[in-house]
């Protein structure tokens, strides 16, 4: 016999992967024992790059590393009108490579899972974008798909440092577009009249990805306005796989400043975009902490969707902690999507640096089987929750994973609390301020009051 959904999440907190039990007390500070475990801590950011010596991946990474150089010399050679001079990864070789395991011709994925393929297209301003669409192999026209887009960080990350989400997607029946904004990567370094991207220019963190909102909502029939500008370039007309995807369910992820783009983006009200009268985000994660306030491209962050963010204990250069730091300092952006009764989580990862999301080989992060792991689990189950309907893989268990604390407890920040506040598929809440260090209600019984998007699920 099937059990319900509410049974499972009964069954699952009884059995302890819901309800997380008061944890032991902290060490006192000043101590020798409060050092200890900092130190532990702190040498997570060191797996990676001490597991990554091994020669078998350095053979692999620098073999691809090599391919990618070459295949970028000759994509200029071919259209010399690309312009990605400056752009410190716009070979994707060294560490912009990203795993270097997840390549057509050694990944299976290419032939046996997911269709990939190329596309560029012109950002408003006039620079050329490179990218991929993905999709489920073999999907077809009427396949209805939800879509998602992911934007990079910043400091020069490209799109194959993410290519992981996005082939767990395609995996997951999503649709997914990811890019290279301006000034980073494959794409264009600036515009033809000297607007410069990235950390230069960060309004590309929004503007670019508004822009690529509209090129993975063109079709055929509605082909994407921007290319109209240079008709003397080959770009990518539309979206190729336009005609898979169910135009009435669209995430959005990114990291560092993209995650800042996100957190922008899903709440702007008057839409700037091209292919939609109205914002057709409805869901939003944010690799890095929910921006609470802040704003990009002249535009706020103003909490509208159901949004989750997921932090590590440390930053860009990690450095050790020599005093406990804010336990809530991570949590601002989350309390304001709480406290505007929108769902929202908050993830924290235990020893985990700021690139546990972009897989840069050589860079001080916790083991690859660690800290992205969560993200992955995390990320999806959101995603699910929010953007499947009844009948599709991952739309029954959505809750039930988002609530699998019992699963990743000793993967999440002894320093930084993570929390949730968002209703389940029956429409009772579950609330929690701290994942870790006290009970999480087994649901609050309170009715679904959100009212923040049109469409909910």
């Amino acid at each position: 016999m099937r059990r319900s959904l509410s049974a499972v999440l009964v069954v699952g907190l009884l059995s302890g992967s819901g309800v997380v039990s008061a944890a032991p007390a902290d060490p006192a500070y000043p101590s020798a024992e409060w050092a200890a475990r900092e130190a532990a801590n702190f040498a997570k950011v060191a797996e990676a790059p001490a597991e990554q010596v091994d020669p078998a991946f350095q053979q692999r990474w620098n073999e691809q590393s090599v391919a990618n150089r070459n295949e970028q010399v000759a994509r200029d050679n071919a259209d010399p009108n690309w312009n990605s001079r400056g752009n410190a990864c716009a070979s994707w070789g060294g560490p912009c490579t990203g795993d270097p395991y997840r390549y057509p011709g050694v990944d299976p994925f290419y032939a046996n899972e997911g269709d990939v393929v190329a596309v560029n297209f012109y950002d408003k301003e006039g620079a050329r974008l490179s990218g991929r669409v993905w999709a489920p192999k073999g999907s077809a026209a009427g396949a209805g798909l939800p879509g998602v887009v992911i934007i990079t960080g910043s400091v020069q990350a490209p799109e194959t440092l993410y290519w992981w989400m996005a082939q767990d997607l395609v995996r997951a029946g999503y649709a997914v577009l990811t890019f290279d904004v301006r000034g980073q990567g494959r794409s264009d370094n600036r515009t033809r009249d000297g607007q410069s991207g990235t950390n230069i220019n960060s309004a590309v963190f929004a503007t670019n990805l508004i822009d690529a909102i509209d090129f993975f909502r063109s079709s055929p029939a509605r082909p994407y306005p921007h290319n109209a500008r240079f008709p003397e370039v080959a770009t990518t007309p539309s979206n190729p796989i336009w005609d898979r995807l169910d135009p009435e369910r669209l995430g959005i992820v990114g990291h560092s400043l993209g995650a800042t783009g996100v957190s922008v983006v899903q709440g702007i009200a008057d839409w700037p975009g091209a292919m939609d009268a109205a914002n057709p985000v409805d869901v939003a994660v944010a690799w890095d902490n929910v921006s609470a306030t802040g704003s990009l491209a002249g535009h706020t962050v103003e909490p509208r969707v159901p949004m989750m963010g997921q932090s590590g204990d440390y930053y860009l250069a990690p450095t050790p902690y020599t005093s406990p730091p804010d336990p809530q300092s991570k949590k601002l952006g989350f309390n304001r999507w709480r406290d505007a009764g929108i769902p929202a989580y908050q993830l924290q990862i235990r020893g985990g640096s700021h690139y546990e999301w972009s897989l840069l080989p050589g860079f001080p992060t916790s083991s690859w089987d660690w800290g992205n792991p969560l993200a992955n689990h995390y990320t999806l189950a959101w995603l699910d929750r929010w953007l499947k309907l009844d009948g599709e893989a991952g739309y029954r268990d959505a809750d039930a994973r988002l609530l699998a604390d019992g699963d990743w407890r000793d993967r999440l920040s002894f320093y930084f609390p993570s929390a949730r506040a968002f209703p389940d598929r029956r429409g009772v809440w579950w609330r929690c301020e701290d994942m870790l260090r006290e009970d999480c209600p087994a649901g609050d019984g309170l009715p679904f009051g959100w009212g923040g998007a049109a469409r909910r699920r």
